[in-house]
């Protein structure tokens, strides 16, 4: 006699309907659409950026007076560059939420939200791995995502930093315009030993001990006149002048590195905002481009034959 099973024994069956399996279906990821979409918003970015580059170099005329300033330039080089990113983004979200294939509009819009996820992870790999030197040619407007939203405020870097850099070249060794000056007057039959001991006496009043500036000065003041052949009134007068010289080019060069800095820091910044406010952009274009790309479903009718008595 056989036993009948418990209902414990059987196993856990979940009815599923059709409404479920087509709910399921219909909010499934296509990662082929995401991709396509995605591989379509880079390859359009580096068109616009291309179109971008060449329209901005077309109106450089260095003989022209009407040519665009650089701050110009770089103004208009950030603003195409997010409105590019935008467009791109755009279209991408819209062809992976097309792709999909999904009647449903929220489905598509996070399709095209996945896919410029996928787009910008992908600039951002290209910009900071060794795979940059492979498309760096290609891709240097493309990566603009990191470096180029500062090119706004890039050109007063570089401007600043430029000028800045001889003040910073002396700041290193500020000394060296000194030693020049008492190097350049001739005054006596060995002007060559004298001068190397006047410049270790200036040295010496200079980056000495500040207890002992005193006794410093007095034999820079002579070894001075010696070696420029003037007065000894007059020697002290000059080192003087070379204290004070050497005091304001260390001032000079300390506010010049500070004020780079501070427009470094401030361009970097600008740079970074511009950079999160466009990639938001891109992201809102492609969610409701994605969006508007919902298919409208097929419905087919069906007819029951009727069966005739």
């Amino acid at each position: 006699m056989t036993s009948i099973p418990s209902n414990r024994d059987l196993p856990h069956v979940s009815s599923v309907t059709p409404e479920d399996v087509r709910t399921i279906m219909v909010h499934e990821i296509s990662w082929g659409a995401v991709f396509a979409g995605a591989v379509m918003a880079l390859v359009l970015q580096l068109i616009l950026n291309m179109i971008g580059v060449g329209i901005g170099l077309g109106a450089v005329d260095v003989q022209a007076r009407e040519t665009p300033s650089a701050s110009s330039l770089s103004l208009g080089a950030g603003l195409w560059w997010v409105l590019s990113g935008v467009i791109a983004a755009g279209v991408g979200g819209y062809l992976a939420g097309r792709l999909s294939g999904k009647p449903s509009d929220t489905t598509t819009a996070y399709h095209g939200l996945i896919a410029w996820a996928v787009a910008t992870l992908i600039v951002v790999y290209l910009v900071s791995s060794a795979a940059a030197s492979l498309f760096g040619g290609a891709f240097n407007t493309v990566s603009s995502a990191i470096g180029g939203a500062g090119k706004a405020a890039g050109g007063t870097v570089q401007t600043v930093v430029q000028a800045a850099a001889p003040t910073l070249d002396n700041m290193s060794d500020p000394f060296s315009r000194i030693e020049n000056q008492i190097r350049s007057v001739a005054g006596s039959q060995d002007p060559s030993a004298l001068r190397d001991a006047a410049t270790l006496a200036m040295r010496a009043v200079i980056t000495g001990d500040a207890s002992q500036q005193a006794t410093a000065r007095d034999r820079a003041a002579d070894a001075l006149a010696k070696a420029q052949n003037i007065s000894t009134d007059e020697a002290k007068a000059r080192v003087s002048q070379f204290e004070k010289q050497y005091t304001d080019a260390v001032a000079q060069a300390k506010e010049t590195a500070r004020k780079a800095a501070d427009t470094t820091a401030s361009a970097v910044s600008r740079g970074a905002l511009l950079g999160a406010v466009s990639l938001l952009l891109g992201a809102v274009a492609a969610f409701f481009a994605g969006r508007a790309s919902a298919v409208q479903p097929t419905v087919t009718g069906t007819t029951r034959a009727r069966s005739t008595a």
